[in-house]
Protein backbone atom coordinates (compact mmCIF):
# COMPACT_ATOMS: atom_id res chain seq x y z
CA UNK A 1 0.00 0.00 0.00
CA UNK A 2 1.64 3.11 -0.85
CA UNK A 3 1.19 5.94 1.76
CA UNK A 4 1.57 9.94 1.13
CA UNK A 5 5.68 11.44 1.19
CA UNK A 6 5.20 13.81 3.58
CA UNK A 7 3.68 11.36 5.89
CA UNK A 8 6.52 8.75 5.39
CA UNK A 9 9.19 11.64 6.25
CA UNK A 10 6.92 12.58 9.02
CA UNK A 11 6.97 8.95 10.35
CA UNK A 12 10.83 8.27 9.67
CA UNK A 13 11.50 11.64 12.57
CA UNK A 14 11.96 14.48 9.75
CA UNK A 15 9.38 16.82 11.64
CA UNK A 16 5.81 17.20 11.63
CA UNK A 17 3.80 16.50 8.27
CA UNK A 18 3.33 19.83 7.59
CA UNK A 19 7.05 20.75 7.84
CA UNK A 20 7.61 18.11 5.57
CA UNK A 21 4.87 19.49 2.72
CA UNK A 22 6.72 22.59 3.23
CA UNK A 23 10.76 20.81 2.43
CA UNK A 24 8.72 18.75 -0.50
CA UNK A 25 7.29 22.30 -1.68
CA UNK A 26 10.67 23.70 -1.47
CA UNK A 27 11.55 20.99 -4.20
CA UNK A 28 14.38 19.73 -1.12
CA UNK A 29 13.11 15.98 -1.29
CA UNK A 30 13.85 13.22 -4.20
CA UNK A 31 12.90 9.73 -4.70
CA UNK A 32 14.77 7.11 -6.65
CA UNK A 33 16.73 10.35 -8.09
CA UNK A 34 14.02 12.63 -9.14
CA UNK A 35 12.44 15.53 -7.53
CA UNK A 36 9.13 15.11 -5.86
CA UNK A 37 6.13 17.23 -5.94
CA UNK A 38 3.66 17.55 -3.31
CA UNK A 39 0.86 14.42 -3.41
CA UNK A 40 3.43 12.32 -4.26
CA UNK A 41 2.41 8.63 -3.28
CA UNK A 42 5.49 5.63 -2.33
CA UNK A 43 5.61 2.47 -1.20
CA UNK A 44 8.27 2.25 1.38
CA UNK A 45 10.98 1.15 -0.77
CA UNK A 46 12.19 3.80 -2.52
CA UNK A 47 15.29 5.75 -2.15
CA UNK A 48 14.35 9.18 -0.47
CA UNK A 49 16.66 12.03 0.32
CA UNK A 50 16.24 15.08 1.58
CA UNK A 51 18.86 17.84 0.71
CA UNK A 52 20.58 14.89 -0.90
CA UNK A 53 20.84 12.88 2.40
CA UNK A 54 19.21 9.49 2.40
CA UNK A 55 16.19 9.27 4.78
CA UNK A 56 15.71 5.71 6.79
CA UNK A 57 12.74 4.70 5.85
CA UNK A 58 11.24 3.35 9.16
CA UNK A 59 8.34 0.34 8.84
CA UNK A 60 5.06 1.52 11.27
CA UNK A 61 5.36 -2.05 12.65
CA UNK A 62 9.18 -1.62 13.24
CA UNK A 63 9.10 1.76 15.33
CA UNK A 64 6.81 1.79 18.24
CA UNK A 65 5.17 4.90 18.67
CA UNK A 66 6.58 6.59 21.68
CA UNK A 67 5.64 10.14 23.96
CA UNK A 68 8.04 12.33 26.28
CA UNK A 69 6.45 14.95 29.02
CA UNK A 70 9.18 17.39 29.37
CA UNK A 71 8.83 20.18 32.15
CA UNK A 72 10.33 23.03 30.65
CA UNK A 73 12.21 25.52 32.26
CA UNK A 74 12.15 29.42 31.63
CA UNK A 75 15.32 30.41 29.40
CA UNK A 76 15.32 27.24 26.54
CA UNK A 77 14.62 27.44 23.19
CA UNK A 78 12.20 25.65 21.66
CA UNK A 79 14.32 24.65 18.09
CA UNK A 80 16.66 21.89 17.58
CA UNK A 81 19.83 24.83 17.36
CA UNK A 82 20.12 28.10 18.28
CA UNK A 83 22.31 30.70 16.25
CA UNK A 84 23.23 32.61 19.99
CA UNK A 85 24.39 28.62 21.82
CA UNK A 86 21.10 29.52 23.88
CA UNK A 87 20.05 26.14 25.52
CA UNK A 88 17.39 24.04 23.77
CA UNK A 89 14.27 21.97 24.57
CA UNK A 90 16.38 19.38 22.79
CA UNK A 91 19.81 19.31 24.66
CA UNK A 92 18.21 17.04 27.35
CA UNK A 93 16.48 14.50 25.46
CA UNK A 94 17.55 10.75 25.69
CA UNK A 95 18.95 9.63 21.80
CA UNK A 96 16.73 7.95 19.88
CA UNK A 97 17.90 5.61 17.04
CA UNK A 98 16.64 5.86 13.53
CA UNK A 99 14.33 8.29 14.26
CA UNK A 100 14.18 11.96 15.93
CA UNK A 101 11.95 13.38 18.74
CA UNK A 102 9.40 16.36 17.01
CA UNK A 103 8.04 18.83 19.73
CA UNK A 104 4.54 19.05 19.51
CA UNK A 105 3.92 22.58 19.66
CA UNK A 106 6.46 25.37 20.86
CA UNK A 107 6.68 27.54 24.17
CA UNK A 108 8.33 30.50 24.29
CA UNK A 109 11.58 31.06 25.62
CA UNK A 110 9.84 33.41 28.89
CA UNK A 111 7.22 29.93 29.22
CA UNK A 112 7.91 26.96 31.16
CA UNK A 113 6.06 23.94 31.87
CA UNK A 114 4.69 21.04 29.87
CA UNK A 115 5.73 20.00 26.42
CA UNK A 116 5.46 17.22 25.01
CA UNK A 117 7.40 15.53 22.19
CA UNK A 118 7.30 12.02 20.37
CA UNK A 119 8.89 10.04 17.35
CA UNK A 120 5.54 10.03 15.52
CA UNK A 121 5.20 13.56 12.80
CA UNK A 122 1.74 12.24 12.41
CA UNK A 123 0.71 12.23 15.84
CA UNK A 124 2.59 15.62 16.42
CA UNK A 125 0.68 17.20 13.57
CA UNK A 126 -2.82 16.09 14.74
CA UNK A 127 -2.15 16.90 18.48
CA UNK A 128 -1.39 20.43 17.01
CA UNK A 129 -3.71 20.94 15.00
CA UNK A 130 -6.70 22.99 15.43
CA UNK A 131 -9.63 20.93 14.03
CA UNK A 132 -9.22 18.65 17.08
CA UNK A 133 -9.51 21.10 19.46
CA UNK A 134 -6.79 19.58 21.98
CA UNK A 135 -6.97 21.40 25.28
CA UNK A 136 -4.08 23.04 26.48
CA UNK A 137 -4.41 24.15 30.02
CA UNK A 138 -1.78 27.45 31.66
CA UNK A 139 -1.27 29.00 34.79
CA UNK A 140 -0.70 32.47 34.24
CA UNK A 141 -0.02 35.51 36.66
CA UNK A 142 -1.09 38.95 35.65
CA UNK A 143 -0.18 42.25 36.64
CA UNK A 144 -2.94 44.81 36.30
CA UNK A 145 -6.51 45.90 36.90
CA UNK A 146 -8.84 42.95 36.29
CA UNK A 147 -12.72 43.56 36.07
CA UNK A 148 -15.19 41.20 35.30
CA UNK A 149 -16.02 43.19 31.81
CA UNK A 150 -12.16 42.27 31.17
CA UNK A 151 -12.41 38.61 31.42
CA UNK A 152 -15.84 38.53 29.76
CA UNK A 153 -14.05 40.19 26.74
CA UNK A 154 -11.51 37.06 27.03
CA UNK A 155 -13.92 34.87 27.01
CA UNK A 156 -16.29 35.79 24.28
CA UNK A 157 -13.24 36.84 21.73
CA UNK A 158 -11.09 40.01 21.21
CA UNK A 159 -9.20 40.42 17.72
CA UNK A 160 -5.59 40.37 17.69
CA UNK A 161 -2.71 40.78 14.50
CA UNK A 162 -3.73 37.36 13.25
CA UNK A 163 -7.81 37.24 13.91
CA UNK A 164 -9.97 36.31 16.81
CA UNK A 165 -8.69 34.46 19.88
CA UNK A 166 -10.51 33.88 23.13
CA UNK A 167 -10.23 31.94 26.25
CA UNK A 168 -12.26 28.91 26.07
CA UNK A 169 -12.29 28.73 30.26
CA UNK A 170 -11.17 31.57 32.67
CA UNK A 171 -10.72 30.24 36.21
CA UNK A 172 -8.98 33.07 38.97
CA UNK A 173 -6.69 31.12 41.61
CA UNK A 174 -6.16 34.05 43.93
CA UNK A 175 -3.73 36.47 44.33
CA UNK A 176 -2.30 39.64 45.89
CA UNK A 177 -2.71 43.51 45.15
CA UNK A 178 -2.38 44.09 41.63
CA UNK A 179 -0.85 40.48 40.86
CA UNK A 180 -3.41 37.63 40.25
CA UNK A 181 -3.01 34.08 39.33
CA UNK A 182 -5.67 32.49 36.66
CA UNK A 183 -5.75 28.87 35.27
CA UNK A 184 -6.86 29.88 31.01
CA UNK A 185 -7.99 26.92 28.76
CA UNK A 186 -7.40 27.18 24.97
CA UNK A 187 -7.88 24.79 22.10
CA UNK A 188 -5.38 26.13 19.28
CA UNK A 189 -1.93 26.90 19.72
CA UNK A 190 -0.96 30.60 17.78
CA UNK A 191 2.29 32.21 19.02
CA UNK A 192 2.19 33.88 22.16
CA UNK A 193 -1.15 33.53 21.96
CA UNK A 194 -2.02 33.80 25.73
CA UNK A 195 0.42 36.33 26.55
CA UNK A 196 -0.94 38.74 23.46
CA UNK A 197 -4.75 37.78 25.15
CA UNK A 198 -4.22 39.56 27.63
CA UNK A 199 -1.77 42.62 26.81
CA UNK A 200 -4.85 43.24 24.02
CA UNK A 201 -6.86 43.94 27.50
CA UNK A 202 -3.07 46.39 28.89
CA UNK A 203 -2.55 43.99 31.70
CA UNK A 204 1.01 42.32 31.66
CA UNK A 205 1.66 38.26 32.26
CA UNK A 206 4.59 38.33 34.32
CA UNK A 207 4.55 34.55 34.63
CA UNK A 208 3.38 31.22 31.94
CA UNK A 209 3.33 27.69 33.16
CA UNK A 210 1.78 25.27 30.69
CA UNK A 211 -0.26 22.74 33.32
CA UNK A 212 -1.90 20.52 30.87
CA UNK A 213 -2.17 19.05 27.51
CA UNK A 214 -5.45 17.49 26.66
CA UNK A 215 -6.85 15.96 30.06
CA UNK A 216 -3.64 14.67 30.91
CA UNK A 217 -1.45 17.02 33.60
CA UNK A 218 2.31 17.15 34.01
CA UNK A 219 2.88 15.31 37.75
CA UNK A 220 4.37 17.54 40.03
CA UNK A 221 7.35 15.44 41.09
CA UNK A 222 8.63 16.02 37.66
CA UNK A 223 11.64 18.38 38.27
CA UNK A 224 11.98 21.35 35.66
CA UNK A 225 14.49 20.47 33.07
CA UNK A 226 13.02 16.62 33.66
CA UNK A 227 11.52 14.35 31.24
CA UNK A 228 9.40 11.38 31.57
CA UNK A 229 8.00 8.79 28.96
CA UNK A 230 4.71 7.81 29.06
CA UNK A 231 3.74 4.21 29.09
CA UNK A 232 1.60 2.34 26.70
CA UNK A 233 -2.05 3.55 28.09
CA UNK A 234 -0.92 7.15 28.19
CA UNK A 235 -0.04 7.14 24.82
CA UNK A 236 -2.88 5.45 23.56
CA UNK A 237 -4.69 7.95 24.89
CA UNK A 238 -3.27 10.63 22.76
CA UNK A 239 -3.52 8.45 19.79
CA UNK A 240 -7.30 7.94 20.44
CA UNK A 241 -7.41 11.87 21.54
CA UNK A 242 -7.13 12.66 17.72
CA UNK A 243 -8.12 9.18 15.73
CA UNK A 244 -5.36 7.53 15.30
CA UNK A 245 -5.29 3.39 15.47
CA UNK A 246 -3.59 2.19 19.09
CA UNK A 247 -0.17 1.13 19.35
CA UNK A 248 0.65 -2.47 20.38
CA UNK A 249 4.50 -1.59 21.73
CA UNK A 250 6.15 0.19 24.12
CA UNK A 251 9.73 1.01 25.60
CA UNK A 252 8.16 1.69 29.64
CA UNK A 253 6.82 -1.01 31.68
CA UNK A 254 2.53 -1.55 31.64
CA UNK A 255 2.20 -0.64 35.03
CA UNK A 256 5.00 2.09 35.14
CA UNK A 257 2.81 5.38 35.58
CA UNK A 258 4.01 7.42 38.11
CA UNK A 259 6.51 9.41 39.19
CA UNK A 260 7.45 8.02 43.01
CA UNK A 261 10.04 9.37 45.33
CA UNK A 262 13.07 6.97 43.93
CA UNK A 263 12.07 8.29 40.06
CA UNK A 264 12.13 12.09 40.89
CA UNK A 265 15.54 11.78 42.85
CA UNK A 266 17.01 9.99 39.82
CA UNK A 267 15.36 12.36 37.16
CA UNK A 268 16.86 15.53 39.24
CA UNK A 269 19.93 13.70 39.56
CA UNK A 270 19.77 13.61 35.64
CA UNK A 271 18.74 17.19 35.34
CA UNK A 272 21.98 18.27 38.01
CA UNK A 273 24.62 16.40 35.69
CA UNK A 274 23.14 17.85 32.72
CA UNK A 275 23.20 21.18 34.41
CA UNK A 276 26.96 20.58 35.28
CA UNK A 277 27.90 19.91 31.92
CA UNK A 278 26.55 22.74 30.23
CA UNK A 279 28.10 25.16 32.69
CA UNK A 280 31.37 22.90 31.61
CA UNK A 281 30.50 23.38 27.86
CA UNK A 282 29.95 27.20 28.56
CA UNK A 283 32.98 27.93 30.53
CA UNK A 284 35.02 26.23 27.83
CA UNK A 285 33.11 27.98 24.91
CA UNK A 286 34.12 31.64 26.86
CA UNK A 287 37.72 30.38 27.33
CA UNK A 288 38.00 29.60 23.36
CA UNK A 289 36.68 33.03 22.35
CA UNK A 290 38.53 34.81 24.79
CA UNK A 291 42.01 33.03 23.29
CA UNK A 292 40.22 33.78 19.73
CA UNK A 293 39.78 38.08 20.72
CA UNK A 294 43.28 37.78 22.59
CA UNK A 295 44.99 36.15 19.08
CA UNK A 296 43.33 39.05 16.84
CA UNK A 297 44.83 41.89 19.29
CA UNK A 298 48.53 39.87 18.86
Amino acid sequence: MSEKLQKVLARAGKGSRREMEGVISQGRVSVNGKVAYLGDRVEGNEQIRIDGHQVKIVNVDEQPCRVLVYNKPEGEMCTRKDPEGRPTVFDRLPRIEGSRWVAVGRLDINTSGMLIFTNDGELANRLMHPSHEVEREYAVRVFGEIDEAMLQRLRHGVKLEDGMAKFDKITYKGGEGRNHWFHVVLTEGRNREVRRLWESQDVLVSRLIRVRYGDMTMERRLPLGGWVELNLKDVNYYRKLVQLSAETQSKVKVDEKRIDNTKSRKIRNQVKKHQQRQGQSQQQQRQGQKQQRTRKRR
